[in-house]
């Protein structure tokens, strides 16, 4: 049985811990609810093998705390988002412990797909740039690229083959083959 959505209803982030846990994502940005179908297997097994690259350098360097979706993620009283994929880190600039502690986010991913390609790509790059996200990836399977956005970016930067990725206080760049990610990812 689908759900049937007030009309015109200003949603709060709060008005999404009344909603059913139903297989969808729900989300609020700037009083518009998005709800998005549970992702396909292609599509997490790109998030899981793009988290498995960021852990392991997030935590040798202490960079915060690297999480795969679903985690809700609030900055401000207009928004909460789950990304696919983040780095966040709490007022201490230190790993946060649960949701409430995050700050601010050193990364922020999104794996479009066909039901989430014009949100990620306008109100969800919207917000993280608004959030000052350092940085915020759009990783497109099918054309197996990433668009790298920046709080001030208004086009973003395409990249493909390869990613560096250096947030500060990090001494050294990760560097993520992407060609392999999504060879691996996809099993091809």
């Amino acid at each position: 049985m689908a759900l049937a959505f007030p009309p015109n209803k200003l949603w709060l982030p709060e008005d999404l811990d009344a909603l059913p846990d139903d297989g969808n994502r729900y989300e609020v940005i700037d009083g518009e609810l998005l709800v998005t179908p549970a992702p396909s297997f292609d599509h997490q097994d790109v998030a899981l093998a793009l988290i498995a690259r960021l852990s392991p350098y997030v935590r040798r360097h202490a960079l915060g705390r690297a999480i795969i979706a679903p985690a809700d993620v609030q900055l401000d009283r207009r928004a909460r988002v789950q990304p696919d994929v983040f780095v966040a880190v709490d007022e201490a600039r230190k790993r946060p412990r649960r949701s409430a502690d995050v700050r601010h986010l050193r990364l922020a991913v999104e794996v479009v797909s066909p039901s989430s390609a014009r949100s990620d790509r306008g109100k969800k790059r919207r917000l993280y740039q608004r959030w000052r996200a350092d940085e915020y990836w759009i990783v497109d399977v099918d054309a197996r690229l990433v668009e790298r956005w920046r709080p001030e970016d208004e086009r973003p930067e395409v990249v493909s083959g390869a990613i560096e990725w250096r947030p500060e206080p990090a001494p050294e760049s990760l560097r993520i083959d992407l060609d392999a990610l999504f060879a691996e990812a996809l099993d091809e």
